[in-house]
């Protein structure tokens, strides 16, 4: 269990004014006594009014909650708007998460702050060029992005040639119009950009290990010694 999850039960356990010792507690929890006596420590150097002492126990008094989850009117808007888009240009996994995490969200929200949300006036409209394909495509580059698995790829350049390339993807960029697939090139031996819709086929490939050279670190490098952003791959030719 992470500290902060530990941290969120042990005010839990102890709402409602109910007395629990410090063995109890770590019984719960699956830790020792003297982590416990720590995590009480840092609970009440930050506010939270909990009583009590080693060997007696802890309670806090009735009436404490954890504070609700804020956010500014621009935080709001941004994460609302953001999720829209998502929604509208992302990848069908990517849609629906964004839409589920602004329910978790909304759920948590201040009767005020919901409002808010729920008058946010941006908002993003797909057209038939994302089609349920590439939105699929999304999705499977963004999971072998992160699993470190390689794509085989046919690929249309700007000059009508079809090539069979194998690629070690690195990331997902999106330029208001298309996406682009950034990775290392096994063909090309060299870094590449890659629309994603001049992608005719699309498959996995093996597992790679990252390799110094052929990383997102060494895109980054090469990027800024050439003197453009180093985040950013060149502009496809839209």
């Amino acid at each position: 269990m992470r500290r902060a999850d530990r941290l969120f039960q042990i005010v839990q356990y102890l709402r409602g004014g109910r007395l629990l010792k410090a063995a109890q507690l770590a019984e719960r929890l699956e830790v020792t006594p003297r982590t416990i006596y720590r995590d009480i420590a840092d609970l009440i150097g930050s506010g939270v009014p909990i009583e009590g002492e080693a060997g007696v126990g802890y309670l806090m008094r009735e009436g404490y909650d954890l504070p609700p989850l804020m956010f500014t009117q621009d935080e709001i808007v941004a994460l609302v708007a953001g999720a829209r888009m998502i929604k509208a240009w992302g990848g069908a996994k990517m849609a629906a998460a964004a839409e589920e995490a602004l329910v978790k969200i909304n759920a948590v929200l201040p009767d005020a702050a919901r409002a808010q949300a729920d008058e946010v006036h941006v908002h993003a409209f797909g057209t038939a060029d994302m089609s349920d394909l590439q939105r699929e495509r999304l999705d499977k580059i963004e999971y072998a992005t992160n699993a470190k698995i390689s794509l085989d790829m046919t690929y249309l350049d700007l000059s009508e040639q079809l090539s069979s390339r194998r690629i070690r993807p690195l990331g997902l960029w999106y330029w208001g119009k298309v996406w682009t697939l950034v990775g290392w090139c096994e063909l090309r031996e060299d870094f590449r950009s890659f629309r994603l819709d001049r992608i005719a086929d699309l498959t996995e490939g093996p597992p790679f290990k990252p390799q110094r050279g052929k990383n997102l670190r060494d895109f980054y490098a090469r990027r800024l010694a050439e003197g453009d952003h180093p985040s950013m791959p060149r502009r496809p030719s839209l």
